[in-house]
């Protein structure tokens, strides 16, 4: 309860708490603006960047990857590309916190469940955008995306038999 917390650590809360606030309002603007095409300055912010590779790919934001009620993400920007059998998946960083390659590969993995698209059949590439830091890119191949998706495949299927065990008691 923060009536015993001391001067530091209600300032480290407060300055979490906006950060928070602070992120979810540059998702929602860079959403609004990827959608309108608004490109942005191009002086090399991090948040700019990511809005105006969004609009240049031609990419659709906030978009909820589906796999089941039990597992599913939503990517901060995603295209499909057919035609050149290309997915990419960007990921937009407010925070402080090291990002993870592990989550934009997990929505590649959902995409590819949900689209019942083989991982082997195309190819990928994952952004990340974050203050202060060059933009993080990578392709992952079929030995990265093929793992998570069987461990989503067995994990929602025993996530499931627990809930049925659980309702016939």
């Amino acid at each position: 309860m923060w009536l015993h917390y001391d001067a530091e650590k209600l300032a480290k809360k407060r300055r979490s708490e906006q950060a928070i606030i602070e992120g979810t309002e540059l998702h929602d603007l860079a959403e609004r603006l990827i959608k309108k095409r608004r490109r942005q300055l191009d002086d090399g912010d991090y948040f700019n960047m990511y809005v105006n590779d969004a609009i240049e790919f031609r990419m659709k934001p906030e978009v909820t990857l589906y796999y089941s009620d039990l597992c599913f993400g939503k990517a901060d920007a995603i295209k499909y590309d057919s035609r050149n059998k290309l997915l990419r998946i960007h990921d937009l960083k407010t925070g402080a916190t090291k990002p993870h390659h592990e989550q934009l590969e997990t929505y590649a993995a959902l995409f590819c469940l949900e689209y019942d698209v083989k991982p082997s059949d195309i190819d990928f590439e994952m952004r990340i955008y974050q203050r202060n830091k060059p933009i993080d890119i990578w392709t992952p191949g079929t030995d990265i995306i093929f793992p998570i998706m069987d461990t989503i495949v067995s994990d929602v299927r025993y996530l499931r038999e627990l809930i049925e065990e659980e309702e016939s008691w």
